[in-house]
Order: C-alpha cells, then sequence, then structure tokens
C-alpha cells in the first residue's frame, strides 16, 4: 500500500515544497545498522539537478557502544529534504553534521528524531545553514529521552546566516525527556555576515565575492569539523565552496 502524501498539517511538513514532494513521493528508508561496539562514518549529498526535488529518509539504530558520525550536505535541486531517524541504545554516540546551502526559490530541510532509547547515550546535532535569494532552509531537530535513558547527554546548535532580506531560515530544535537524570541543549540562531569582518578583508584587497566566500566557508566549517579523515574532510569543504560560489 502507498503511503499517503503527507500535508502541511503534519508539523513535520510545515514548510515543506508540497509540489515538490509529490515529485519524490514515495519514499522508501535507508536501513543503517550499527553494530555493537561499531565505529562507522556517512557522509551524504542531495541530488544536484537543478529544479529537481529528492527526499532522502534514513532509520538508523545504533547497538550499544556503537557510534555513527554522519553528515549532510544539501545544496542542490528546488527541494531537498534529509530526514533521520536514529535510536540509540546504552552508551552508544551519534554525531551530526549538517549544512545546507540554499538560494534561488530552493527550499532545503533536515529534520531529525533522535530517540535516547538506553542509559549513557551521547548525541551531538551541528547544523550551519547558508539562504540567499528567496530560498528557504528549515531544520527539526527532535531529541526524545525515553524512562530508560538516564545519564543522557544530548546537544543540539543551529546556525544560519540570511545573504538577502528575502531568504527564510527556520528552526525548530525539540526536547521530549522522560528520565530525570539527563544533560539536554539546544540553540538556535539567525543572523548575517559580520559587516565589520567583512569591511576588514575587503580594506586589505581581498574582492568582495572572495570575502563573502571565506566568511561563509568559515561558518560553515563547524558542521565539517567532527569529520576524522582528512582527505574526506577536504574534498567535502571543495564540496561546499564549490556550491557556494555561484550564490555569492
Amino acid at each position: 500500500m502507498t503511503a499517503l502524501l503527507p500535508t502541511r498539517k503534519d508539523e513535520a511538513w510545515r514548510y515543506a515544497d508540497m509540489a515538490g514532494v509529490a515529485r519524490a513521493w514515495p519514499v522508501a528508508p535507508e536501513v543503517i545498522d550499527v553494530a555493537a561496539g561499531e565505529a562507522l562514518a556517512r557522509l551524504i549529498e542531495t541530488d544536484t539537478t537543478p529544479g529537481g526535488a529528492s527526499i532522502r529518509h534514513f532509520a538508523i539504530h545504533i547497538a550499544a557502544g556503537g557510534s555513527l558520525t554522519f553528515h549532510i550536505l544539501n545544496a542542490g535541486g528546488g527541494y531537498g529534504r534529509v530526514a533521520l531517524d536514529v535510536t540509540l541504545d546504552a552508551g552508544a554516540h551519534f554525531e551530526l553534521g549538517g549544512v545546507i546551502i540554499a538560494a534561488g526559490e530552493q527550499v532545503l530541510e533536515i529534520v531529525t528524531t533522535v530517540t535516547h532509547a538506553g542509559p549513557g547515550a551521547t548525541s551531538n546535532q551541528i547544523i550551519r545553514c547558508v539562504a540567499g535569494g528567496t530560498a528557504t532552509a528549515t531544520y527539526l531537530g527532535k531529541v526524545a529521552v525515553t524512562r530508560a535513558g538516564q545519564k543522557t547527554d544530548a546537544a543540539q546548535s543551529f546556525k544560519a546566516l540570511l545573504l538577502d532580506r528575502g531568504a527564510t531560515a527556520n528552526a525548530k530544535p525539540e526536547l521530549e525527556i522522560f528520565a530525570d537524570d539527563v544533560k539536554c541543549a539546544h540553540g538556535a540562531t539567525v543572523g548575517e555576515l559580520d559587516a565589520t569582518a567583512l569591511f576588514y578583508l575587503e580594506s586589505r584587497g581581498i574582492p568582495p565575492v572572495a570575502a563573502r566566500t571565506l566568511l561563509t566557508r568559515a561558518f560553515l566549517s563547524d558542521a565539517l569539523a567532527s569529520i576524522a579523515d582528512d582527505a574526506t574532510r577536504e574534498a567535502a569543504e571543495a564540496r561546499v565552496t564549490a556550491a557556494l560560489e555561484p550564490r555569492l
């Protein structure tokens, strides 16, 4: 039976481009199982076809003592959405670094639900976003701690730069906690490029576009810092730069 097309009445789809959703629907979940004590890393990119629509949904289970480092580069297509449903067993760790680079009329989203189902699990989510034109960039992030999730340590951080007044950044960090011995934190900020820093670089002879690229790339670098492999991180940074330049 085909899953019903979602609507904006569902909070998880409130900011979505429903025409784009219809083009990409239905979506089959991609399953990632991390075995007990295993450490995995993944880096994924959305479809970059101009005007295309892409939805990827990952169902992730990290067994006791396992860890997953997951990075997202969401920069292409007309509509791009990456959704993660993560379940952590005892002592497991989940690390997420997400980059959204939106321009024109793009609608790009990262949506996460991280469930701490066992004690002593940890998670850290860092999302950095740049939006220009009339684009819409969205991060919806939920951390759910079950009654068994004592000693949870979870953090979410979302920061967005708006390059044009017509751009929009939406953020909804959310905590649902049923345990009483936890440490959970979240934060969200939306702003513009630092005019003083931009002026400083330009006064040193750096062209405006290059100055904007340097500052924006530095802003996004937080989300890529947890890539352990140097070659992979450098390749990801190069793709971020390539995605930024035509937007600046």
